[in-house]
């Protein structure tokens, strides 16, 4: 066969019903009324949407999320060096198109393009290839067999870089439902622990005003020990209340702790400064005490020596890189050949495209590592990482428990849970 007879058969074969006949973007804004990107892809049959979030402690090896910060200059960027390639091709040649991206863009870390309009077109295009099909998103890039919902994580009490004023040092005090019968159930027991957290907050602080942080979580005027006590309380009452297994989860968001003139993590709420050494101590003797399921950033993210050895001491406990990771395969695979964690944070705009998560995701799981599907601090109201969590099989989706932002991926799953109907299934944890 020629090379021309090979270019019409193929041309042939193609679905022209996923040819990508343009790309839009537009500046929209976030949870914290930050500028923010949409794109939105247009296809002969279909159309797909996509929104960039933004996180508020970002990790060092993350992709640079606009060019020199600038959000116009990112949409500039779609309209006249990504729209002009990909009109015309197949949105169905998802890493194509993402190898695509990284060639225009020329760098390591999409300082360029932006990292934010690289996810934006990665996952706007996958929507749109899924609309040209007649499918849900999470069917169309895994299949009918994707049926595994995960187990919401969610955000009660916030401190850190997601809340202001006197509240705790450690970032995120979280709830983990275990053994659910359904999402459903999960995402109600989470609501039911936020609600008995704020009743049990305005009981401890009469002045408390019910103030919340980014993620709608509580911020509270308390010291970490304290919010430790109030989540041990709420999991016992809830639980009996719901007959779901409420565990208690921390990320410590260490990296936004750590001083690197000192050497040491400042505490400046409790007023202690912790060396490496004492971290260990202090966070070991936490999943003890309070029967964490899952720890998130304990140390800071050069300090892989010390996530291994947080790892071997705490048994079934969750040990989650973020910061440590940030969804970069070879910072995964450094983790990996030292035991650092045992479980790891996927947040598809740290790295830039779907095929760039996937591969990433699929490195974690291959070695053991549970992965977590995560939203960021500065959400929008897509849903995409709803149906990410089920496609690329994360048993844990981390996405808060109140709010517009966080709710809209959690209706999305109960949704997503009623269209399987018995095919549905929670995933399975080994806590």
């Amino acid at each position: 066969m020629s090379s021309e007879e090979g270019d019409k058969h193929k041309i042939e074969r193609m679905d022209v019903s996923t040819v990508i006949e343009d790309i839009t973007a537009r500046k929209i804004f976030n949870s914290r009324g930050e500028e923010t990107l949409e794109v939105d892809v247009t296809t002969l049959a279909g159309f797909g949407r996509a929104s960039a979030p933004a996180g508020a402690s970002k990790g060092k090896a993350e992709v640079i999320s606009y060019p020199q910060g600038i959000v116009d200059r990112a949409i500039e960027n779609v309209a006249n060096l990504v729209a002009p390639e990909l009109i015309g091709r197949n949105a169905d040649e998802q890493e194509e198109i993402d190898l695509l991206l990284h060639e225009i863009d020329g760098t390591a870390d999409f300082r360029n393009l932006g990292g934010n309009a690289a996810y934006a077109v990665s996952l706007g295009t996958a929507d749109a290839a899924a609309a040209s099909h007649g499918m849900s998103l999470f069917e169309y890039l895994a299949g009918y067999f994707a049926n595994e919902i995960p187990n919401p994580l969610g955000n009660v009490i916030g401190g850190g870089k997601h809340a202001h004023g006197k509240t705790p040092d450690i970032q995120e005090f979280l709830v983990l439902p275990l053994k659910a019968n359904s999402f459903s159930e999960a995402a109600k027991a989470n609501a039911s622990f936020h609600r008995k957290v704020g009743s049990f907050l305005r009981k401890a602080d009469k002045s408390f005003t019910n103030g919340r942080g980014d993620e709608g979580a509580w911020a509270p005027n308390i010291g970490n020990e304290e919010a430790l006590e109030i989540m041990s309380k709420a999991c016992e009452v809830v639980s009996k209340e719901t007959g779901v297994d409420c565990r208690v989860g921390l990320d410590i968001a260490a990296s936004s702790l750590w001083s690197s003139k000192e050497k040491c993590y400042v505490y400046p709420r409790d007023r202690v400064k912790r060396d490496s050494e004492d971290q260990i101590d202090f966070i070991s003797q936490l999943v003890e005490r309070y029967n964490l399921a899952y720890i998130e950033d304990p140390f800071h993210e050069q300090d892989f020596r010390s996530f291994a050895q947080l790892t071997k001491m705490t048994g079934k406990c969750l040990v989650c890189g973020d910061d440590l990771f940030a969804t970069n395969m070879e910072r995964l695979g450094h983790g990996i050949e030292l035991g650092a964690a045992n479980a790891a944070i996927i947040k598809t705009n740290q790295v830039g495209t779907l095929t760039d998560a996937w591969k990433t995701t699929k490195l974690a799981q291959k070695a053991g590592y549970t992965t977590i599907m995560s939203h960021r601090s500065g959400e929008t109201t897509d849903t995409h990482i709803a149906h990410l969590s089920i496609a690329l099989h994360c048993p844990i989706i981390k996405t808060g428990v109140i709010g517009g932002t966080r709710i809209s991926k959690i209706n999305e799953l109960i949704r997503t849970e009623e269209m399987l109907g018995e095919r549905a299934k929670m995933a399975t944890l080994r806590l």
